[in-house]
Parts: structure tokens; sequence; C-alpha cells
């Protein structure tokens, strides 16, 4: 937290990989695009605000690539039914942990499965595939800098490329599986810290979304991208305690 490496430097420079999505994505939204990511800013800086008030704990510019996220992925509800979805998220889970850095879910990842449980009969977007395309650079652009883990991504595109092998019908979740992927799991606060767990992180995320390919029929891309982040998410901690208890064993068998 001294000099460069701060909490909003890692921010920016995430805000930074996510732009080529961003600007992708506005550019084929247009005006409607836009007045969703301005509304979800607002809702969500309002409760930064409050929170700052309250705590004096100051915002992160982590909000707005979790808004982003949220504008993006959400789906098509009311505009009441996205304020409670977007408030439920950025207080539960990351303001009343003391803000970005200290929780342990992404909170667009609660947005969405909030919105996505409490109104399942909701229609998911369906991204065009130039938006879609846009997640390489993005994730080049985070993996440079560190700021999105480097072994997460290439652990899931080689588990998407093994459930591919394995003729799973997992070519048409692509691309909303990249874009999740950018904008959820390889968030460098809620996935796995440790080099063996995030291999296993990116491998899982990738497992859930060709399982639920398989399984699940009727599920949305999105929809399934994002449940499938989600587990993947709930997952990291659990990844990371077996990537230590792993090397501390090797560790002891080495050493004595």
């Amino acid at each position: 937290m001294r000099g460069l490496w701060d909490r909003e430097t890692v921010a920016m420079l995430l805000l930074a990989a996510l732009m080529p999505v961003a600007l992708a994505w506005l550019w084929y939204g247009g005006v409607p695009a836009a007045a969703r990511l301005a509304a979800v800013l607002v809702v969500s800086g309002l409760w930064h605000v409050v929170f700052m008030l309250m705590r004096a704990q100051p915002p992160s510019l982590a909000g707005a690539a979790s808004a982003l996220a949220v504008a993006m992925l959400a789906p098509d509800v009311g505009p009441v039914a996205l304020i409670l979805g977007v408030s439920f998220g950025t207080v539960m889970a990351e303001l009343v942990f003391g803000g970005w850095g200290r929780n342990l879910l992404h909170p667009a990842t609660i947005t969405l499965a909030f919105l996505g449980f409490g109104f399942s009969a909701a229609a998911w977007p369906d991204l065009p595939l130039p938006v879609a395309w846009a997640a390489i650079p993005a994730a080049m652009l985070g993996a440079v800098p560190g700021v999105m883990p480097a072994r997460l991504l290439a652990g899931a595109a080689l588990g998407g490329l093994a459930a591919w092998a394995l003729g799973l019908p997992v070519v048409p979740l692509l691309p909303a599986a990249g874009l999740v992927l950018v904008l959820l799991v390889a968030d460098p606060v809620a996935s796995a810290a440790t080099r063996a767990g995030a291999w296993m992180n990116g491998a899982l995320y990738a497992g859930l979304v060709a399982l639920f390919a398989q399984l699940w029929g009727q599920g949305a891309p999105v929809q399934i991208a994002v449940s499938a982040a989600l587990l993947a998410s709930l997952a990291a901690p659990l990844l990371d305690e077996i990537a230590i208890a792993t090397w501390l064993a090797r560790r002891r068998r080495r050493h004595g």
C-alpha cells in the first residue's frame, strides 16, 4: 500500500484494461447502453458516498469496473429492480467488508446473481460478437501489468480447449464466457491468490461453463457464464487452501 502500487493504482489499471470492452459495447449499444451505464454508476456511487460519510471510507475507482460489468451483463429488468440489485451487490458484497480489496466476492457477480434468481423470467442480454472479441485485448492489457491473473486466464483457456476437444457444446458460449472471464472471474480481489490456485480457478470456471452447457439446455449464454463465475469465485478460497496444503506437504516430504 505504499508508493505507486496502492489500491487505486490497481483499480485504474483494471479500468484501463477493460476499456476495449467498454468502448466496443458503448459503440454498438449507443445511447441506451450509455444511459444504463450512467444509471448503474449513479446508484453505486451514491452508496459509496453514504459509506464514505459513515465510515470515512474513501470510494474506489474499482466501483466503475463493477458498474460496467452490471450494465453489460444484467438481465432486462425494470429500473426499480436494477436499483435494488445494484444496491444489494454494492453494499452486501463490497462496502460492508470495508470496500474493494477486502471483499470476498465481486460485487457485480452478486448483483447479477441476485437479479438472475430474483427475476428469473427476465431476458439476459445477447451481446454483439465484436464486443466479445474485445475481451482478448482486455485480457492482454490486464495480464501484462498483473492486475488480471495471467495463470487464471491461461487455466480458463486450457479448460475451454479441453472441453472443445471432448466434444462438449461450448463454442456457442465462448463469447459470453470470455466477457464474463475478464469482467468478473479475473478480478484481482475475488479470484484465487496462489499460483496453483489461479490455474485451478480458471480451469474450474471453464469446467463449470462446459458442464452447464451440457446439462442446462434452456440457459442463456450470459446466464450460464455468470452462474459459473459465481461458483468459481466461491471456490477460490478453497482452491488457495488446497494449493497451500499441497505446497506444505511437498515441502515436508523434501525437507522432513
